[in-house]
């Protein structure tokens, strides 16, 4: 009887791959500081530039099974460091996640095509060139967006304008429990609402980042129309939004009712506009929503 024939020795998986991933992950802590010191953590430097050359970094990594599965670990590994050291707070990473996931899934299923995989030096200049552009938004103006924005919120009231106007001077009193589950991610919250000097002081706590206050003042005054301006605000929310005003507009309508239409105007701070307006819009909207509802909870039936 023969002996058996021994099979090809057992390849180990070569150990420069784990070394290259914590060389990819250093440089890429490095460089989120740099951007954060150069102040264009709220470009797309940030949330488009950095993501693709992590993904493009992880990509020279021999992965266990595709290039793909590679460059999701490696971009994995980076965001639970950057959460683990307290380098950025939960609310930020939960937003910009999406980002680094689609720009590596991108970069990863191109790469893992065989034909790419015989020319990735040809891809990867490609891809820089062709989101190059994308990631110089906010840093080049002439590659920038419109930032400012508008977001209206229309309420019909059951309650007459005196009633109304009166709500409206006497402010809010928020019930966090009532808070919409988007603003609960990690957003700081608005805990006091106060008259101080003939101004509105909002105070924000929890979320990520000090807390701060918010200051608010009428600017304009008539019969069915009243405007605040933000003054100053030095709560967290400016790191994303600089808030411009808020009018309220009250008409009255058949039956003794009032229509309030609150009109929010802000400028957007964070880029891509493609990916950030749309989420900043929808909190704007979710918490515009939520001080209308609050303001006249119960108005016309005696509470």
């Amino acid at each position: 009887m023969r002996p058996p024939v021994p099979g090809p020795p057992e390849k180990r998986k070569p150990m420069w791959g784990w070394i290259w991933t914590c060389v990819v992950l250093a440089v890429g802590a490095v460089a989120y500081r740099l951007l954060v010191l150069g102040h264009w953590e709220q470009t797309s430097l940030m949330f488009v530039g950095l993501p693709l050359a992590l993904a493009i970094g992880f990509s020279f990594t021999p992965p266990a099974k595709t290039i793909t599965g590679g460059i999701m670990r490696g971009i994995t590994f980076f965001l639970l460091g950057l959460g683990i050291l307290l380098i950025e707070g939960f609310i930020c990473i939960l937003m910009a996640a999406p980002l680094f996931y689609v720009i590596g899934l991108v970069v990863g299923m191109i790469a893992d095509r065989k034909k790419v995989q015989r020319e990735m030096d040809k891809l990867r200049c490609a891809v820089l060139v062709v989101i190059g552009f994308t990631a110089l938004e906010g840093v080049v103006p002439a590659l920038s967006f419109p930032r400012e924005n508008v977001v209206v919120v229309v309420r019909d009231l059951p309650a007459g304008m005196e009633e109304v106007r009166a709500r409206l001077a006497a402010g809010p009193e928020l019930d966090m429990e009532r808070l919409p589950a988007f603003l609960k991610l990690g957003f700081p919250q608005a805990t006091v609402i106060e008259e101080v000097g003939g101004r509105w002081r909002i105070h924000f706590a929890g979320g990520e980042g000090e807390p701060g206050d918010l200051w608010v003042a009428v600017r304009e005054e008539g019969p069915g129309r009243i405007r605040y301006v933000i003054e100053q605000d030095d709560s967290h929310i400016a790191h994303w939004l600089d808030w411009h005003d808020g009018l309220w507009e009250l008409e009255e309508r058949p039956g003794g009712t009032v229509r309030a239409t609150l009109t929010v105007r802000y400028r957007r701070l964070l880029d891509p506009a493609w990916y950030f307006g749309p989420i900043e819009r929808y909190g704007v909207r979710k918490a515009a929503e939520y001080f209308s509802d609050e303001l006249f909870r119960g108005l016309g039936h005696g509470s």
